[in-house]
């Protein structure tokens, strides 16, 4: 015999869910002041990821490696992405 919406089998539902929010932190994003207003950390990191991106193009472009570079774009935005996240967790370890 079903429940309801209310029931016991919804219980487990709501205990994964209130567990899952167990890691949240009120604390907030951190964020950066930049010309007296707060941007996202997470801005910042992807605009040095970018660039670090293209110092790494600009690199790879000199010792000819990249042409023989299968799926260009796939590469550059991981290569961005992957400077981005440690930039974010070298600097506000998260």
């Amino acid at each position: 015999m079903g429940r309801g919406i209310g029931g016991m089998k919804s219980l487990p539902v709501t205990v994964v869910m209130a567990m899952a929010l167990g890691g949240c932190v009120p604390a907030g994003a951190p964020s950066i002041p930049f010309f007296g207003a707060y941007f996202p950390s997470w801005l910042l990191c992807a605009v040095i990821g970018i660039i670090g991106a293209l110092l790494v193009r600009v690199v790879l472009v000199r010792l000819g490696i990249d042409d023989v570079i299968p799926a260009r774009l796939a590469v550059y935005v991981c290569v961005a992405a992957g400077i981005g996240f440690l930039v974010s967790i070298v600097s506000f370890g998260r």
